[in-house]
């Protein structure tokens, strides 16, 4: 925790306590990242590149502003960050995919630290050139299911539908980098107009999903344009925006965007927050009144080596979406995309982190992990349903119509490194859930709960039945080590289904047999067990 941040959590700690003082005025929710303060006690703002510290805040808040203002070549990067030789050569290649990054976002940049995760996102280096196991240019094969151009129609009942080609900024590992970014391959209303007679043709598409490119880039009534031209379509039910723009540049949601949006219900959005930093209090601000209009938000995350490979990192990311109202949906493994090689990991570290995060904290809190299959598959669930192979260099995979796919592992995987990453140095403790690691180990075959022989630590006044140790034997097994006393007895069994002898009553600890189907058991008779 830096300066900065010590004197913001003062600050809202003497808010907080201010409006402790008088009981009888309004609730001050301090918690919400949406009314976080700053040092000043005014609302909490991210940092801002030396650059353009003399810019007013009007200019510096509008959106329109941050898209005149980008950054996009070596010169200008070097003004702002200090750069490695591979950062040189990348900004400096010929054919380069292209750079554009907000004022905004690059502000939010460590200047002297190569290894910033928001800096590995946006800046090319010479390493986006090698050519890789599996690469692809069209790897999700968008272009064989595109009917019109613009419109992708993968799935029954849902379409994608590109309307741009631009984004606010753009991400390293883009999967169309093919066509993002250039604006000799943008769309124009005639296409716009084509993907619509599409869909007013096609009644079993109920779900349409708008991107590109970013919607949210387009001007606000071509926007609209095509968004009532879609809610016009009467068998569309869901109106879907997937958009980086409120990362890149939150002063786009503004009160006429929400008021825009709200028009148009039932309209859901997905946003792609890759690690917790890109939270800001900006951001914070700009969710909430996406919440406030009534749309739903989710996050998008893509596994990225180097970003966020790491289960602390992305419980931390979790953990601060869940706080601003976004529910993680989807964590994707990296595309087999040109220029993304050096992004990727194994599937077994997208399997690790899910083994973090399920269980270990809120259900709504766990994304999906998929792969988006190769040669046009679809999303597909890494989990035993789906993952049908998997060995040290290829993952084989069964999508929802029984499409076989495989996804080619990565040759070279630069681990996480946990000594320099500040987030497994602050690792969250988890009390009472070291033991699993004796089952796993072979060192128990069961766990007894911490001090279960303690009246005090259990609240009881007297020893439940239950807590005499000698019962804490696996059922069936016998005796361990004499705790369980006599042999298991042979139980008798039925006779033709009619008969049956007297069961046993003096059984060991530990020996009960279970209640036979129908029978009572300790629960029906107000035991807890």
């Amino acid at each position: 925790m830096d300066a900065r941040e010590i004197k913001a959590a003062v600050a809202h700690q003497r808010a907080l306590s201010e409006a402790a003082v008088d009981r009888d005025a309004p609730f001050l929710n301090l918690r919400d990242p949406a009314r976080s303060l700053g040092p000043d006690g005014r609302p909490a703002v991210s940092r801002r590149a030396s650059k353009w510290l003399d810019v007013p805040d009007d200019k510096w808040n509008d959106w329109r502003w941050q898209l005149s203002n980008r950054v996009n070549d070596l010169e200008e990067v070097a003004e702002i960050l200090e750069l490695t030789d591979d950062e040189r050569e990348g900004l400096g290649a010929p054919d380069k995919f292209r750079v554009d990054i907000t004022p905004y976002f690059i502000s939010l940049i460590d200047p002297r630290d190569p290894n910033d995760p928001i800096r590995r996102q946006v800046i090319p280096t010479g390493r986006e050139a090698q050519a890789f196991t599996g690469m692809m240019e069209d790897s999700l094969a968008e272009d064989r299911h595109s009917p019109v151009p613009g419109l992708v129609h993968r799935y029954p009942d849902r379409v994608l539908m590109l309307v741009t080609t631009q984004c606010a900024s753009y991400c390293r590992y883009c999967t169309r980098s093919r066509i993002v970014g250039d604006p000799t391959q943008n769309f124009n209303r005639r296409e716009h107009e084509a993907q619509l007679d599409y869909l007013r043709r096609t009644p079993q598409v109920r779900d349409v999903l708008i991107s590109g490119g970013d919607g949210l880039t387009l001007a606000p009534k071509l926007l609209e344009t095509i968004i009532r031209g879609i809610r016009e379509i009467p068998h569309i039910e869901i109106i879907r925006i997937g958009s980086r723009v409120p990362v890149f540049m939150p002063q786009r949601v503004d009160d006429e965007l929400c008021e825009m949006l709200q028009r148009y219900h039932p309209v859901w959005i997905n946003l792609h927050f890759n690690h917790p930093d890109e939270i800001t209090p900006e951001v914070s601000r700009a969710v909430d009144k996406l919440a406030r209009a009534g749309i739903p938000i989710g996050n998008q995350s893509v596994l990225l080596a180097g970003v966020n490979d790491c289960v602390h990192i992305q419980r931390a990311l979790v953990h601060k979406l869940v706080a601003n109202r976004i529910r993680p949906y989807y964590l994707y493994q990296c595309d087999l995309v040109e220029g993304s090689g050096h992004f990727r990991t194994p599937v077994g570290k997208g399997l690790e982190i899910m083994e973090g995060l399920r269980g270990h904290t809120s259900g709504y809190a766990v994304p999906t992990y998929v792969i988006d299959a190769p040669g046009g598959g679809g999303k597909i669930p890494v989990m035993p349903n789906y993952l049908i192979s998997y060995s040290d260099h290829k993952v084989v995979l069964r999508n929802y119509e029984g499409y076989i796919t495989t996804y080619e592992e990565p040759e070279t995987y630069e681990r996480h490194d946990e000594r320099a990453c500040r987030y497994c140095r602050d690792e969250r403790p988890e009390p009472g859930q070291s033991g699993v690691l004796g089952l796993l180990e072979g060192e128990r075959m069961w766990i007894e709960p911490r001090d279960f022989n303690d009246v005090h630590t259990r609240g009881n006044t007297e020893r439940h039945r239950l807590q005499d140790p000698a019962k804490w034997v696996p059922f069936g097994v016998g005796a361990i080590e004499g705790k369980a006393g006599a042999p298991l007895p042979v139980l008798e069994g039925r006779s033709n289904g009619t008969t049956q002898t007297e069961p046993k009553t003096d059984y060991g600890p530990g020996e009960e047999p279970r209640p036979r189907d129908g029978e009572p058991t300790a629960s029906a008779h107000g035991e807890l067990l």
